[in-house]
């Protein structure tokens, strides 16, 4: 039976928490009772991780990258083969420890599909805040405007993205620039560009319990990407207002390390508006890997 939906889980050293995610996903059946396609993007893993995801009993097409791409390559190369052989309407994009709860999927399809013009949901990470996009800001929390159900939103978490196909050979891929963090921000406002609708499935929960990304490079893909995205779609005066605005956070945190938010690493915000204005993208420097 045709499956309506397709996962795309980028894989990064971490086989076990990659098993407990496939575990998850093979769980999901649909409406109809077929289990989704699931496609495993490794980004340059150790042999012996690759063999245990490949024999997971979900049997999932394990695609090698070769190297760490990053998160939006890596789905992406992903996202070209279902584009090109597979199956359905939907596509779900998953990191290696994303753990949607039992029955998400189908609700995630079912209120996807009450929308004629719905392109890009993610599942709720039950943070109470609503993804927006300040011009001058980025990405930020925004307040909640539903208690369950379709909640408009500027961009998707990244932590679990459903697109419809139709949206994505209308507005394309991932900006592979962006190598991780803020690529799905800039997705978002492509979509919603071109008349997609944008939403958070708000009751619809995903854990994302750990990171194996270090906390420098976190900061310094969050501080290039977003002035990036601001350059790239609202102009150069907020991109230069953003340059500003984190020159002085770094000062007034190196100043008053209490209120220093999660993930600062000064240095590495430095090197990221550096790399900003030179416009070098892509991967984060070796010197914070």
């Amino acid at each position: 039976m045709q499956s309506p939906v397709a996962v795309v889980i980028v894989h990064w050293r971490q086989p076990e928490r990659c098993l407990l995610t496939l575990d998850r996903f093979a769980g999901q059946a649909t409406r109809g009772g077929a289990a989704p396609d699931i496609i495993v993007v490794d980004n340059g893993s150790a042999e012996s991780d690759i063999a245990q995801i490949a024999a997971h009993p979900c049997e999932p097409l394990v695609l090698r990258a070769g190297r760490n791409t990053g998160f939006g390559p890596g789905l992406n190369i992903g996202i070209r083969h279902w584009l090109r052989h597979g199956r359905g309407d939907w596509v779900v994009l998953s990191p290696h420890d994303a753990l949607l709860e039992q029955g998400g999927m189908q609700k995630l399809i079912d209120l996807a599909e009450s929308r004629e013009r719905a392109g890009v949901v993610c599942a709720d990470v039950g943070d109470q805040a609503t993804p927006q996009i300040d011009p001058f800001l980025g990405a930020i929390p925004g307040p909640p405007t539903v208690r369950a159900g379709w909640e408009p939103a500027h961009y998707p978490h990244g932590t679990l993205i459903m697109c419809r196909r139709e949206t994505l050979l209308d507005i394309g891929l991932f900006d592979e620039r962006y190598f991780a963090y803020n690529d799905e921000a800039e997705l978002g406002i492509r979509a919603r560009a071109k008349g997609w609708e944008v939403g958070l499935a708000r009751g619809v929960m995903v854990e994302n319990p750990t990171t194996s990304t270090g906390a420098p490079v976190i900061d310094y893909l969050r501080m290039r990407n977003t002035i990036m995205m601001q350059r790239d779609h609202f102009g150069r005066w907020p991109a230069l207002f953003r340059v500003l605005i984190g020159l002085g956070n770094v000062v007034h945190a190196t100043v008053r390390p209490s209120i220093r938010p999660p993930w600062f690493t000064g240095p590495a915000r430095l090197l990221a508006i550096r790399d900003a204005v030179l416009q070098r993208w892509g991967p984060p420097p070796e010197e914070l890997r």
